[in-house]
């Protein structure tokens, strides 16, 4: 009889002693009725998943989490595939979460990774979960922070959240993972004024991608890159965001992109960045938790559902003014909070 898992300070359900042990045995089919689980919005479904990742909590923590980001069609998903590959070649099981954005109009989202990644969600080594990002700001989806904690749980050691794209609020991911990404292409022209400053100074790591096409192009993009970097705070003091340019497709540049991986997560250990990272993280997430909740109970609050259509017309008529028109909607709330 093989010895109970270690779980963590609360019991999970019945019906999910069964989804615990396969996820942690590293089934691919339980991780992701996990994921979906955590995904749910009905309610007693946020509960069991409350209860299931309290559970793994033990389980966590032992993977190397990195963050892609890139503009449209600099082929983040072939680069995500052909580092995975060479990755599992060496040893280490990989899952993908990817975000695919979802329409504005029908709410729809065709999560193509899968097929965008075919030789690697053929890998049993490896699990690619696409994820729609229903609205959520940040280039990544709402529970992507908890479905991160599942796969690290089924013993996962390399984790990668690729983002919808890069713009202004792409950010999020930064703050759930322990290297930052950027990707690039070398003709990217305006495209480098583009990218806020905000998210350069974020990146632990800019990759010139394609850089096969035009070698000449990649190399001066890349020194225009490091010219811009050194004018900006990078986000440790003891890490210099490096400068890279490889070909994905021709798999040239993945083992010298590894290495600096490994560099970094040597460097932030040795000055103890690395553990401040993930508590910090770990902070931000019950703060957003926190924020979230509060908007859900205020949008349930039975006086602001009352109130709630009257006061809307009348802002949109122009009647009153929307920092009024809120400030009596908090109110309301206020009351039986």
């Amino acid at each position: 009889m093989q010895p109970k898992p270690e779980l963590g300070h609360m019991d999970v359900d019945a019906q999910d002693i069964a989804l615990v042990g396969g996820l942690l045995a590293g089934s691919r089919r339980d991780l992701a009725k996990a994921i979906t689980l955590v995904e749910s919005t009905r309610a007693e479904h946020r509960a069991r998943a409350g209860k299931l990742l309290d559970a793994l909590l033990p389980h966590t923590g032992r993977s190397m989490r990195i963050g892609i980001s890139g503009v449209p069609g600099v082929g983040k998903s072939t680069f995500i595939e052909a580092l995975g590959m060479s990755l599992i070649e060496s040893g280490h099981r990989v899952a993908v979460l990817a975000v695919d954005p979802s329409s504005t109009v029908h709410g729809g989202s065709i999560l193509g990774d899968k097929t965008r990644m075919e030789l690697l969600s053929q890998r049993t080594e490896a699990f690619i979960r696409p994820s729609p990002s229903s609205g959520s700001l940040g280039g990544v989806a709402e529970h992507t922070r908890e479905a991160l904690l599942l796969c690290e749980a089924a013993g996962y050691d390399i984790i990668i959240v690729e983002t919808v794209g890069v713009g202004q609020s792409e950010t999020a991911v930064a703050g759930m993972t322990d290297a930052f990404v950027l990707l690039m292409l070398p003709n990217a022209g305006d495209d480098l004024q583009a990218i806020k400053k905000g998210i350069m100074e974020l990146a632990d790591l800019v990759v010139f991608n394609k850089a096969d096409i035009d070698p000449t192009a990649a190399q001066l993009a890349a020194a225009q890159m490091r010219s811009a970097l050194s004018m900006l705070h990078p986000a440790s003091a003891n890490w210099q965001p490096p400068v890279l340019t490889l070909s994905a497709i021709r798999k040239d540049g993945l083992v010298e992109f590894w290495h600096v991986i490994e560099k970094l997560r040597r460097t932030l250990d040795a000055s103890g960045e690395f553990a401040a990272k993930r508590r910090h993280q770990a902070l931000a997430w019950m703060w957003q938790q926190i924020d979230a909740g509060l908007r859900g109970r205020f949008r349930e609050n039975p006086a602001v559902k009352t109130a709630l259509a009257e006061i809307s017309v009348s802002v949109e008529s122009g009647a009153t003014t929307p920092a009024a028109a809120a400030q009596r909607l908090l109110a309301l709330a206020s009351r039986t909070f």
